[in-house]
């Protein structure tokens, strides 16, 4: 089955762990395209614990600005999920490399259109804290708030983690497709 499905939550809500389990309830391999860059040790130790808890059954693709190659690339290449995380940590890559956000979110669903198998995006959702201080900060949100609408809007389901609960926004929980966190 071809859908869009995104998935928001606050950091550390379980949104990346309910997208991965989503995934692998989906026929085939799954591939996991990652958006976050090693840029310190930190960074580096969660990416690896990260990909050490998907398995080998996962391909892993790194996509840190151009997503719409990466899905363009996953096309005919299998029938299982493709997972998206995260598009928050892509947004501030887009905004760091002096990237147009609403081109690239453009490219992002047209690809995710094309892609012909399920495709699971997870993002924060930024909207639910106080104005950041700085004009960097507040832009980030804006662009990150204006990515999260327009997917949103594009995507045949759209679900709200808090608390490692989902909670669905936008079209229903089918049968068999709602893991347990």
């Amino acid at each position: 089955m071809t859908y869009i499905h995104l998935i928001l939550g606050g950091a550390r809500s379980g949104k990346s762990r309910y997208a991965q389990a989503l995934a692998e309830t989906e026929p085939g391999d799954p591939v996991y395209v990652a958006t976050a860059q090693a840029l310190d040790g930190e960074m580096a130790g969660r990416i690896l614990r990260h990909r050490a808890d998907r398995g080998a059954r996962w391909t892993t693709i790194e996509a840190p600005l151009d997503l719409a190659a990466a899905l363009d690339g996953c096309r005919g290449q299998g029938e299982g999920a493709v997972l998206v995380d995260c598009l928050t940590l892509w947004a501030s890559n887009l905004l760091l490399a002096e990237h147009n956000a609403d081109q690239a979110t453009a490219a992002l669903l047209a690809a995710g259109a094309a892609l012909g198998r399920p495709l699971i995006l997870v993002a924060n959702e930024v909207g639910l804290g106080i104005v950041p201080d700085n004009a960097l900060a507040r832009r980030f949100r804006d662009i990150a708030g204006a990515m999260n609408q327009r997917i949103a809007a594009a995507a045949d389901q759209v679900t709200f983690v808090a608390a490692g609960l989902p909670l669905v926004l936008k079209g229903q929980i089918l049968p068999g497709t709602n893991p347990s966190p």
